[in-house]
């Protein structure tokens, strides 16, 4: 029989272990994305997809806002810049084909 998982324990913000190092692991500065993918890869065992997904939920919870509202707002900035920058995309090329 295998051990128990013991779950990871939230910290004063409500974060978990996990919650943390992706909090952390997001602050670092990376240069080229296919670094950090595999990195991604290396200390979470998980798809950068996978990743992205987590990361998304986790900015959006007033929980990470309180652990380091600094980084937190900085990626929910970067996001509406990503998704403004689609949107101006998907208009530009709807107008091109009419």
């Amino acid at each position: 029989m295998g051990a128990e998982r013991v779950p990871d324990r939230p910290d004063d913000a409500g974060l978990d272990e996990r919650q943390r190092h992706v909090l952390a692991f997001e602050a670092r500065a990376w240069k080229q994305p296919a670094r950090k993918a595999e990195a991604i890869r290396n200390e979470f065992g998980i798809s950068a997809t996978r990743y992205y997904r987590i990361l998304g939920e986790l900015i959006d919870s007033p929980a990470a806002l309180r652990h380091d509202p600094m980084l937190v707002k900085r990626l929910q900035r970067m996001r509406s810049a990503r998704a403004e920058a689609r949107s101006r995309r998907s208009l530009s090329l709807g107008r091109s084909l009419d």
